[in-house]
Order: C-alpha cells, then sequence, then structure tokens
C-alpha cells in the first residue's frame, strides 16, 4: 500500500518565486557592484527557492502495518482536535480520511461529533450527505438531508443538493415533496423558478406539465405578491405562446396589486404582448390607461413608447391625442405639486378648450375654482377670480348654456368671495352685462344695487351710470352720480362725467352749479382739469365775461405761469390782444415784484417767452423792441454740491438768468451786456 495516496501532507516543492521584472536582464554591461557566492547562497536560502526534503514513501504490506497506520492517523487528527476542537477543517479532514479508509461508521461518529459541536454550519451538513451519497447510502444520505432542511430551513443550498437528489435518482415526488416543504418557508424568487424548472422538466404530456407549472406560480404570486412575480409568470406564459394566459396574469396583477402595479414596465409588458397578438386596440387602451395613472418622473419612456406604437399603428389623430395627453399629464404633475399656482390652472385649461371637449373642459374648471387661496388677502385672490369670469364666459359665449353661467356668477358672488374683507367689483359688473346680453334689465339693476351697497367700488357705480345712460334714464344716472361725488367727493373724474352728462342734456345751469360745487371743494386729486372743464364749457357756450371771471377766480388761487398763457390765448382766440397785452403785463410785475417760489425766474423766462411770441404776431417793432429788452441773459454759474449727508463734495454748473434791471455781475458779465444793447441798438437804426 502506499502511504502518499492514504496521508494528505504530500511534500511538494516549496518555491518563492521571484517577480519577473527581477528575473529579466536590464542591462548585459557588467555591474557596478559585484556581489559574492556567499551573499548569493544567502539570498537563495532566503528566498527558500530550493525543495524541500520529501518523507520517505512508505509501503504497507501486512494488515499489522496498516492498522498501526491508522491508529498513528487517528492520534494525529485526535492530538489537534485536542489542541482545537472549533477547527472545522480538522473535522473534515477526519471524516474524510476514514470515508477513505472505508470506515464509513467511524465517519459518520466524526460528523455526528462536529454537528453536535456548530451544527448551524451547513458546509458540515454537505459534506456530510455528499459522503453518504457518494458511498451509495442513499436513505441515509436522505436522513441528513431531512435532519438539515428541518434545523436550517433558510439555506438554499441545502435544499437544493436535496431536491437535487431525488431528481438524480428519478425519485421526482420526492423532489417535488421536498419543494413542497421548502416553499412553506416562503423562500426566495430563484428557488420558486427552480421548482418551476423541475415540474417542467418531469416527464408527462405538456398540458400536465402546464397545469403544474402554473399551480406552482399560483402560490408564487401569493407568495410574493409584488409586481416582478406577475411579470415572471406572465414572461414565462409569453415564452410558451400561451398569450390567452399571460393576459389573464396581467389583468390578475392589476386586481391583486391595484395602485402597486401602476409601473412603466408592467404596461409597457402587457402592451407589448397585446401587440404580439395582434390587438392593437387593445395595446392603445393600456397606454392610454397607463398614461392617466402613472407618475410623471417615471413616464418618460412610457410616453416615448406610446408615441412610437402609435407613429407605427395609429393615425395623425391618435398621434395628437398622445401630444395631449402627454401635456395633459405635465399639467397634471405641476398642479400636484402646487395646486395654487393658477397659471398652469389657465395653460391646462387653454389645452382643452383648444381640443374642446366640452365635458372634460368643464372638470378642469371644477378642480381649479375648488383650489382656493389659503390666505384672504386680496392679492393672492385675483388670479384665482379670474378662473371663475373665464368660466362663466365659457358657459356663456362657447356652450351657451346661460342657467350654468348664471349660477356660477351667484355662486362666486354668495359663497366664495368674503366681501367682509374685500370684493371684486370686476366679478359684479360682469354679472350684471351677462344679464343686460340676456336682456334682462331689472335684473341687471339689481345686482349692481347690490354691489354698490355691498362695495361702494367706483368702477361698480360707474359701470351702473353707462347702463342706465344707455337706458336714458336720467334721473336715475343723477342719483349714482351723486352717490359717487358723495363717497369721492376728491374725484375729478366725477365731477366732470356728471357735468357732461348735464351737458349732453344742455342743462347749462345744472352743469355750472355742479362745476360750481366742485371748484369749492378743499381738496381734489386734479383741480386743474375742473377749472379746465369750466372754462371750456363757457367758451363753449359763448359766456365770455363769465369765462373771463374764472381765470380771475384761479388766478386768485394760483399765479402759475401756464394759467397766464391760458388766459392770455382765450383773449387772442376773442380777438382781444390789448387784454391779452395787459394780462401779459399783470403776469410779468407779479413773477418780477411779488413772487419769491424757487422756480419763480424759470416761469418769469417762460412767460417772456410766450410774450415774445405774441407781439411778434399782434405787435409793432416799438412793442417788439421793448419786449426784447425784457429778454435776460442766460449765464452759467456754480454752486456747491453737497451729498445726502449735507458735507460739500464739489461743485456743479447750472444755467441762471440775468435780467436787464438786475446789476449784479461785474467784468465780463457787464461789458457783455453793454455789448448785448450796443448791438440791439445798431439793429434798430439800421
Amino acid at each position: 500500500m502506499n502511504l502518499d495516496k492514504l496521508d494528505d501532507k504530500n511534500p511538494k516543492v516549496k518555491e518563492r518565486r521571484i517577480p519577473k521584472k527581477a528575473r529579466e536582464i536590464q542591462d548585459s554591461a557588467p555591474a557596478d557592484e559585484q556581489i559574492t557566492a556567499e551573499q548569493i547562497v544567502r539570498e537563495a536560502y532566503e528566498a527558500q527557492i530550493e525543495r524541500a526534503e520529501a518523507a520517505p514513501k512508505q509501503q504497507i504490506t501486512s494488515a499489522e502495518e496498516l492498522a498501526d497506520y491508522k491508529m498513528r492517523k487517528r492520534k494525529e487528527f485526535e492530538d489537534n482536535l485536542r489542541r482545537n476542537r472549533m477547527s472545522i477543517g480538522t473535522w473534515r479532514r477526519y471524516a474524510r480520511w476514514e470515508a477513505q479508509q472505508k470506515e464509513f461508521e467511524r465517519a459518520r461518529s466524526i460528523y455526528e461529533r462536529v454537528l453536535a459541536i456548530d451544527y448551524k454550519n451547513h458546509s458540515i451538513w454537505l459534506v456530510y450527505a455528499e459522503m453518504e451519497m457518494i458511498s451509495g447510502f442513499v436513505n441515509r444520505a436522505r436522513n441528513v438531508w431531512n435532519r438539515a432542511v428541518q434545523l436550517l430551513p433558510r439555506v438554499d443550498q441545502l435544499w437544493y443538493k436535496f431536491s437535487y437528489m431525488e431528481e438524480q435518482l428519478r425519485n421526482y415526488d420526492g423532489a417535488r415533496r421536498v419543494f413542497a416543504r421548502w416553499m412553506e418557508f416562503k423562500p426566495g424568487v430563484k428557488a420558486w423558478e427552480r421548482y418551476v424548472a423541475l415540474e417542467w422538466r418531469i416527464s408527462g404530456p405538456r398540458e400536465q406539465r402546464l397545469k403544474r407549472c402554473r399551480e406552482v406560480y399560483d402560490q408564487f404570486v401569493q407568495c410574493h405578491p409584488v409586481l416582478e412575480s406577475f411579470l415572471k409568470y406572465a414572461t414565462w406564459e409569453k415564452k410558451l405562446d400561451n398569450l390567452v394566459e399571460a393576459r389573464g396574469v396581467y389583468e390578475k396583477a392589476l386586481q391583486v396589486l391595484e395602485e402597486d402595479a401602476n409601473q412603466p414596465e408592467y404596461f409597457i409588458d402587457f402592451a407589448d404582448m397585446e401587440i404580439e397578438a395582434g390587438e392593437i386596440e387593445r395595446a392603445r387602451k393600456i397606454f392610454q390607461y397607463s398614461l392617466d395613472h402613472v407618475p410623471k418622473h417615471a413616464a418618460e419612456d412610457l410616453f416615448r413608447r406610446y408615441t412610437s406604437f402609435e407613429k407605427q399603428y395609429g393615425d395623425r389623430e391618435t398621434i395628437e391625442t398622445v401630444i395631449l395627453n402627454r401635456k395633459r399629464f405635465d399639467y397634471k404633475e405641476k398642479t400636484e405639486e402646487n395646486e395654487h399656482n393658477y397659471d398652469v390652472w389657465f395653460d391646462w385649461i387653454r389645452l382643452e378648450e383648444e381640443n374642446g371637449n366640452v365635458p372634460i373642459i368643464r372638470e378642469r374648471y371644477e378642480m381649479a375654482v375648488e383650489c382656493k387661496p389659503l390666505v384672504e388677502e386680496k392679492r393672492y385672490w385675483r388670479r384665482y377670480i379670474y378662473l371663475w369670469i373665464k368660466y362663466a364666459l365659457f358657459e356663456e359665449l362657447i356652450t351657451k348654456d346661460y342657467d350654468r353661467a348664471r349660477k356660477i356668477y351667484d355662486f362666486c358672488l354668495k359663497n366664495v368671495i368674503p366681501h367682509e374683507q374685500f370684493t371684486f367689483g370686476k366679478v359684479w359688473i360682469l354679472y350684471a352685462e351677462f344679464e343686460v346680453r340676456r336682456k334682462n334689465l331689472q335684473r341687471a339693476k339689481q345686482i349692481l344695487g347690490e354691489a354698490i351697497g355691498k362695495t361702494e367700488k367706483k368702477n361698480v357705480i360707474k359701470r351702473y351710470i353707462e347702463i342706465l345712460v344707455l337706458l336714458q334714464e336720467s334721473d336715475n344716472c343723477r342719483i349714482m352720480y351723486q352717490k359717487w361725488l358723495e363717497l369721492y367727493p376728491a374725484d375729478v373724474e366725477g365731477w366732470i362725467d356728471y357735468a357732461t352728462m348735464e351737458r349732453k342734456l344742455q342743462e347749462a345751469n345744472r352743469v355750472r352749479s355742479i362745476l360750481d360745487l366742485a371748484t369749492r371743494q378743499q381738496t381734489l386729486d386734479a383741480p386743474e382739469r375742473v377749472w379746465k372743464f369750466y372754462i371750456d364749457f363757457e367758451i363753449e357756450q359763448e359766456e365770455h365775461d363769465k369765462a373771463r371771471s374764472l381765470y380771475e377766480k384761479l388766478l386768485a388761487r394760483t399765479k402759475n405761469v401756464h394759467v397766464w398763457i391760458s388766459f392770455v390765448q382765450f383773449e387772442c382766440s376773442i380777438d382781444q390782444p390789448e387784454a391779452a397785452r395787459t394780462i401779459f403785463e399783470r403776469a410779468e410785475r407779479y413773477f418780477k415784484i411779488e413772487a419769491a417760489h424757487d422756480t419763480a425766474t424759470d416761469e418769469r423766462v417762460i412767460l417772456l417767452n410766450g410774450w415774445s411770441d405774441f407781439e411778434s404776431e399782434f405787435g409793432d417793432e416799438k412793442q417788439q423792441e421793448f419786449i426784447k429788452e425784457k429778454q435776460p441773459l442766460k449765464v452759467k454759474r456754480k454752486r456747491p454740491l453737497k451729498n445726502a449727508d449735507g458735507i460739500e463734495v464739489g461743485q456743479e454748473e447750472y444755467i441762471d438768468y440775468v435780467f436787464p434791471e438786475e446789476n449784479k455781475l461785474e467784468g465780463k458779465v457787464n461789458l457783455l451786456h453793454a455789448a448785448k444793447l450796443w448791438k440791439r441798438k445798431k439793429e434798430s437804426e439800421v
């Protein structure tokens, strides 16, 4: 007997190889530093490249020698185990050696001893059962597997080996029972796939095998009710060309998983199966359903596949429907992120209106108006109220459903707008105009009357007056104008509109009374407009004395240069140049002597320029020369420039005017003035 075959410790050459790069000759020239033979021997010893001495081979020629050998080996193994009882490798080598010696009972005893130490180490069970199988002890191996899977049911490898052994023994019922026991512990997907593969490999009619495999898959989807499980089941059916059964699996997945099935891969696989089956309409419905239920962030690939599908199987209308659905989906995602982004609602509604589907448009309007602002501040409500307005106009102008439009206006005014905090006059006005268009004038008056009582808004009153004017109800118009002026006495527009109406009715005395009241008001937002309207009215009525009297009253309040010039223009318009010249003289005397405000100099210059233009048209040479002598001299001067803190930071130039009667400049300024006078004198002599 050869001891080398019995002993696992087969001596081999122990060599630690030098790296390849170090072994290659880098340079054939002699090295600068030579080494000695002693150094080579020492390095060789350290590298251990020499062959280790192997133990001599022994031949066992008798039973006594064999028994002695077995005793020594067992003693060696036992000594090693006493030193390190937890060394699993030593136990395995010990048991394997006993098996090689055909000492199976001893080998089993060793395995049982190590299992008593660590039964959770599944590798021990594997080699234990493999020993029994290799040695032909099938029942013993089956017992080992049964014990192993009972103690370690979560170790898949034990179940795999157990079922594989039964299958190799053609004990298919036993293999099926192993898998059935395994499935009770709800293992992972791979285990179920192996189970199906086993059922498919077992010989028998195709229908019988399909039935058994489907039973396994049914148990699988019940054990793992997730989308991936159903997709594996359906994919298996498709590979076998069982498209009807595959459709049933997809439908069952949607019924069982409900919203969890709304994943792009599910709908894409489902649609591909229907396309493969030639059911184009079914596939289109699946795509359309998926676009309404899959979240946008996960639907990019789904949209791309649907678009490709329609390009291949659809027409222009269906492609446009795809684009429309995609836009709808985008708007839906945006509104779910922020339902108070009313610009998105407007864009979505505009998209639906372009499509023209009235029920969907109404649905979008209803969804939008439900998103009421969270804060009762008017600036947050403006865009929201326009949704109600557009909704009502849509029902009136597009669908012609006037009762529905009336209900929208009524609901918005009574149940939506918080009138205690703020209101929207535009809604009241549009509601009244709607009733006017429906020829329900009495109802329109009631709406505007209620609006004025609740809102007291100027635009509502103004629109009410416009409607009354169209209806030629002048008395009611006067009542509303009086209401307007009671609420807004400083509003010039109300006074002028009231007077304009009376002027159209040729009620001159009423016009004068209204304008007299307006000019006596202490505060007006633009009093010059009232005075101008009043004066223009008197001029229109050819009441020149009254117009002149109004100018005098106005000059008593303000002596602005534009009032003086307007007064002059009035006198010129009625061919009274002397009176106009007198007004110029009064004005020039005021700005020269009395005026003390900051802009007096500039206004005086404007007045003199206007006077010069007047004399050019109405005056003679003497009068023209007279006004030329009054023209100021324009000079540049400097003044200190200060910052916001009042600190002088430099100087700036500005234009100033020096009038002839002033003699404040010296030197060159006086000389220039004298030269200018001399030049004017020479021009007059010529």
